[in-house]
């Protein structure tokens, strides 16, 4: 292969005290034949100093300055000045394991074009990690462990943004970072399922997700729950959803509402599911919400359930199994 270089896209802002750690982490790495793009949102602490001071002891980290304001328009500035034949992304306040890059491209060169190499994650925090995370973490690294991640695309975003790798030109196919949608990782993933990119299986920890309370995830507006429930919905109706099959959706919690507004605005017709005897019966922007039996005399309906409770999923599935009906064709998770 004639060029054989991984570019790393890098945003930075305000990660002065993280930042030693993830360069360190990418320059002891077992595969040599990369650069670093990393570009400043604005920093008003110490980062761009401390970055350019790691530029100035190794030629293949370069820095620039955010054209924009954002995630998106940095990580735009970036791939514009990169030139690798591999392209992945890294965040500033995280850990590579030594032999990521290694994997990755390796993984690349076996499997071809059309394919997405990706890493089981861990996260690590000094104070600890939530329930939630750790659940998260689990189900994540169970679907990279077999590539299985675009099955359960619509519930959470199945590709870890900073741990996934992919040749040049299938990056471009899916216009790379040129969509102005967030949460962008979310978004690119979906672009990554709407080329029918294949994921390839990985069973080891590549990269380490620190966990913080001022970490951009937590608190930028951008990644608020309705965000996320917009792309869902976005990428539902353009890739799965079958315009002449009944719309069903399931569950009138803050998600369902949210889905319900947005089919609403959508102008699309749709049965609104519940098991809450108290909501049964009654009106919510004006559609009347009915019981969930009510599924059984729609002819061939697609579902989008939006029932967090796990208990209540398992039986959700049991019920869709007597109805021989099948997951990514007929229902899909929305949490």
């Amino acid at each position: 292969m004639q060029n054989s270089k991984v570019s790393i896209i890098i945003p930075f802002k305000n990660t002065a005290h993280f930042l030693s750690e993830c360069l360190d982490s990418i320059m002891s790495q077992t595969y040599t034949d990369w650069e670093v793009l990393a570009v400043n949102d604005h920093s008003t602490d110490t980062s761009l100093e401390l970055l350019t001071s790691y530029s100035q002891k190794d030629e293949r980290i370069k820095v620039f300055e955010n054209k924009g304001n954002g995630i998106i328009p940095a990580l735009q500035t970036a791939y514009g000045k990169s030139c690798g034949e591999f392209v992945t992304r890294m965040d500033s306040d995280d850990i590579m394991e030594p032999d990521r890059l290694e994997v990755m491209v390796n993984s690349l060169i076996e499997y071809g074009k059309g394919h997405v190499a990706v890493g089981q994650v861990k996260y690590f925090s000094n104070r600890g990690i939530s329930n939630g995370y750790q659940r998260y973490e689990e189900w994540l690294n169970q679907l990279t462990s077999t590539g299985n991640n675009f099955d359960e695309v619509y519930k959470e975003c199945v590709i870890p943004s900073p741990c996934w790798m992919t040749y040049r030109s299938d990056f471009e196919q899916c216009d790379g970072f040129e969509h102005k949608r967030y949460p962008e990782d979310y978004d690119l993933t979906f672009r990554f399922y709407e080329h029918g990119f294949k994921i390839i299986p990985c069973d080891q920890v590549l990269h380490l997700w620190r966990d913080y309370d001022t970490r951009t995830s937590r608190t930028h507006e951008h990644y608020a729950q309705n965000y996320f429930l917009d792309i869902k919905l976005h990428y539902f109706l353009k890739l799965d959803y079958v315009k002449n099959r009944p719309l069903v959706v399931w569950g009138a919690g803050f998600k369902g509402k949210k889905i319900a507004r947005g089919l609403k605005k959508s102008e699309l017709e749709f049965t609104w599911l519940c098991d809450n005897p108290k909501k049964i019966g009654k009106k919510i922007y004006g559609k009347k919400l009915v019981h969930f039996d009510e599924l059984q005399n729609l002819i061939n309906p697609q579902s989008i359930i939006t029932v967090a409770n796990e208990d209540a999923q398992k039986e959700i599935r049991r019920y869709f199994t007597e109805l021989n009906q099948n997951p990514m064709q007929d229902y899909f998770f929305f949490c």
